[in-house]
């Protein structure tokens, strides 16, 4: 394995960059959010990548602390990889960040309709962090064929834990215009076709936190 760069430099960004930095990490760590991937489901995701550094990446975010791996017993047998509690904890802001600052680079195409990109557009750019610590629970939802799996805490998104208080289902093109439709009526639209199952006390407080009242837009308050 070749030997890890540094900025050898003090500062927080720098040692951040040290971590994060490098080709493809933050892509693996975008598609952990959305639940344990076996390697061969992170192979398929991300294409290009070749197989000895994708292993070389995993390695360097696990002994980061951000990622941990987990062995399914039979009849699965398979080895997964899931975000660590610091990476829960850590990771989440930092693809939210990235993800928003990249949202007008987005160019428009069927290829941007994946269950991820409706995830992190329909959930992730929605967090409402002021009012995460009304929640309290796991969450799942359920876009094109594809699971997402997470829970809420105080500090923030965390790996889910028991059944979900709340299951949403839509399509991954609901989930994108919902939050970047060119007018409120188109969004509020798409947000009427997502299906919300639980109490409806569940319903509404993670509809609060997660800005999916009214208008979801990401200019809404």
């Amino acid at each position: 394995m070749a030997t890890r760069k540094s900025y050898n430099q003090n500062c927080p960004i720098a040692r951040g960059l040290d971590v994060l930095g490098d080709r493809w990490t933050l892509l693996i760590l975008r598609e952990l959010i959305g639940g344990a991937r076996r390697y061969a489901d992170l192979r398929a995701a991300l294409p290009g990548i070749a197989t000895n550094l994708l292993a070389d990446r995993l390695r360097e975010l696990e002994d980061a602390g951000l990622i941990g791996r987990t062995e399914l017993p039979p009849p699965v047998a398979r080895t997964v990889y899931t975000l660590s509690e610091m990476g829960w904890r850590k990771v989440p802001p930092v693809i939210q960040a990235i993800a928003t600052f990249g949202l007008d680079l987005l160019e428009p195409a069927d290829s941007a309709l994946t269950p991820l990109n409706g995830f992190l557009a329909g959930i992730l750019l929605g967090i409402d962090r002021a009012r995460l610590a009304e929640l309290s629970g796991s969450y799942r939802v359920e876009i094109d064929g594809r699971r997402f799996e997470f829970g809420v805490a105080r500090e923030g998104l965390t790996a889910a834990h028991g059944p979900p208080a709340v299951t949403v289902t839509a399509s991954a093109s609901d989930l994108i215009t919902a939050r970047l439709g060119s007018t409120a009526a188109e969004r509020k639209a798409a947000l009427r076709r997502w299906k919300f199952d639980g109490s409806e006390d569940a319903v509404k407080a993670m509809r609060t936190a997660f800005r999916l009242t009214g208008d979801p837009g990401l200019s809404s308050p």
